[in-house]
């Protein structure tokens, strides 16, 4: 996806800053769920030995869209970004998604998930803010929105509701 955004800003697009934060944060939100659907797909195609890894190029994507806020949008000035916060409350739903999100992944090697395994089941609560995040920016919702809304429904009714010893 990065090669495929860095050649489309290439070849020009209107308003590149909108066409990163939109591309990022679309890539951010599938690598998510590609990473979620990994536990409840195992039956079928046994993915879960990639999850860390995908895990971790999610938070890549949702540096790359934090960075497009924090340096291209507000040129890393504080007030504004706080002014932003106050005049638009989802972008605080997303920073706290990718608060979540770094923490899972500076906890991600081997020997500090033993140590926090229970922290990484804040990756729902990433995910719920992420698509909240997600339907809050737009000004209207298209059947991808819906999309986001009807996985995130069934990731977390999976986890809660299903038996665990499946998940």
């Amino acid at each position: 996806p990065l090669f495929y955004m860095l050649i489309r800003l290439f070849y020009g697009v209107n308003d590149p800053i909108k066409f990163i934060y939109t591309y990022t944060g679309f890539s951010t939100l599938s690598f998510l769920f590609l990473t979620l659907l990994t536990a409840p797909l195992k039956k079928f195609i046994n993915f879960t030995k990639f999850r860390r890894i995908l895990g971790l190029v999610t938070f890549f994507y949702a540096f790359l869209h934090f960075l497009t806020f924090a340096v291209l949008d507000s040129s890393l000035d504080v007030w504004y970004v706080l002014n932003e916060t106050v005049e638009k409350p989802f972008i605080y739903l997303g920073m706290a998604s990718f608060f979540i999100l770094f923490l899972l992944a500076v906890t991600s090697t081997t020997k500090l998930f033993v140590k926090y395994k229970n922290l990484h089941k804040l990756v729902y609560v990433a995910i719920i803010l992420g698509v909240i995040h997600e339907v809050m920016a737009q000004k209207v919702l298209t059947l991808l929105e819906y999309g986001f809304m009807t996985l995130v429904c069934y990731l977390v009714f999976a986890r809660v509701f299903l038996k665990r010893s499946r998940f």
